[in-house]
């Protein structure tokens, strides 16, 4: 793995914003093509590896989950369980999740799951891709995101309710817009029947027990780029065990224990062995060096890198009265002062490409950027 510094392409915001990606700039630069990490076929092939196993692994720990009833342990309310165990035990269709990896020096270390509402992936499957085609077409990328979309759309159509498949995220989120969109852009490909609904204007039908979009078409299926513990403190949520439809939720509930930190200490209990964990657990003292999380932060927010009980770096945010978990200290690989994560994407239960996102500290926050890649 090696970090490479380029000058960007001649217009480079016009070639990007071509392809939908308007949020290339913020008040920080998020997409930064003067810099790409290049890969060794045999780095790749362990990172497509370690994700296959990784990803099944995640599987056994909501099984185990669910079975001894940990429930507490991730702040789940008793009264949307059993919706949870329905969508496992019904396998009700999941498409996406994206593993933040370390990578450092031969050994590659999970950080998080992000299961239910991870983001950057049009960056990693769209931009990154025709910047390769720019730069060198003669290059490849671990990059089968675009396809492997398409493919199991196609495969799911099968296995929804029947009518639409509305997608949901939130108004006025541009990030969060274009990744919804480019989902189903490739559900459409797919030959599934979509419309578009924002989070915001979902409504309940009391009369029927059903939820509608604004033209009070019932809701029978639904992708929503919007978090499950989210929707589970409003009253909006609430209403999803009375609804008649029995609407299939994607990403489906089940994922609320994958997208829980709580779920590295069940892995690492269950897994000890597994040389991609770190050691984690719900209790402080256990660990010297660790990273003290949040058990539901989101972007990098009240995260405390503690080394010898002295605290090297720690950032602000909201989160933390839902409780923290303590991982083993594992810091990113220091290239210059850049501080890179590779999000390994599982794409309809294979590993599908990766996206690489920088930082200028330990912590990857929401002003890390976006930097492709490519295979030597």
């Amino acid at each position: 793995m090696k970090r490479n510094t380029i000058t960007p392409r001649n217009n480079w915001q016009a070639e990007v914003e071509k392809l939908g990606f308007g949020f290339h700039s913020t008040h920080v630069p998020y997409w930064d093509e003067s810099v790409y990490y290049s890969f060794e076929m045999n780095e790749i092939l362990f990172i497509e590896k370690a994700t296959a196993e990784l990803w099944d692994l995640c599987l056994g720990a909501v099984q185990h989950v669910m079975d001894n009833n940990l429930y507490a342990k991730f702040g789940i309310p008793e009264w949307i369980i059993p919706q949870i165990e329905k969508s496992w035990t019904e396998d009700h269709p999941a498409i996406y999740g994206r593993f933040d990896l370390c990578y450092k020096n031969g050994e590659l270390k999970l950080l998080e799951f992000n299961a239910d509402t991870p983001t950057s992936l049009y960056e990693a499957g769209i931009v990154q891709w025709f910047w390769l085609q720019d730069f060198d077409k003669n290059r490849d990328q671990f990059n089968s995101i675009h396809e492997k979309l398409i493919a199991y759309w196609k495969y799911l159509k099968n296995y929804l309710n029947a009518g639409k498949l509305h997608f949901s995220c939130l108004k006025e989120t541009l990030e969060d817009l274009t990744n919804t969109e480019y989902l189903r852009d490739c559900a459409i490909q797919g030959g599934l029947d979509t419309k578009l609904v924002f989070i915001d204007d979902i409504g309940w039908d009391s009369n029927e027990n059903q939820f509608v979009d604004l033209e009070n078409e019932p809701i029978r299926n639904i992708f929503k780029l919007y978090p499950w513990e989210w929707m589970l403190s409003e009253a909006f949520g609430k209403h999803i065990p009375e609804d008649r439809n029995r609407a299939l939720w994607i990403e489906p509930a089940w994922k609320m224990i994958l997208s829980n930190k709580s779920i590295l200490p069940v892995l690492w209990e269950l897994y000890p062995d597994c040389p991609y964990l770190l050691p984690a657990y719900f209790e402080a003292g256990r660990l010297t060096n660790y990273v003290k999380k949040p058990i539901l932060s989101r972007e990098g927010a009240n995260i405390d890198l503690v080394m010898k009980e002295v605290s090297l770096q720690r950032s602000e945010g909201m989160y933390g009265a839902e409780g923290y978990i303590y991982q083993e200290l594992f810091t990113l690989p220091n290239f210059s002062g850049h501080y890179p994560v590779i999000g390994s994407w599982v794409i309809g239960q294979e590993p599908a490409g990766m996206g690489i996102r920088e930082a200028d500290s330990l912590i990857t926050d929401n002003k890390s950027r976006f930097v492709p890649h490519l295979i030597e």
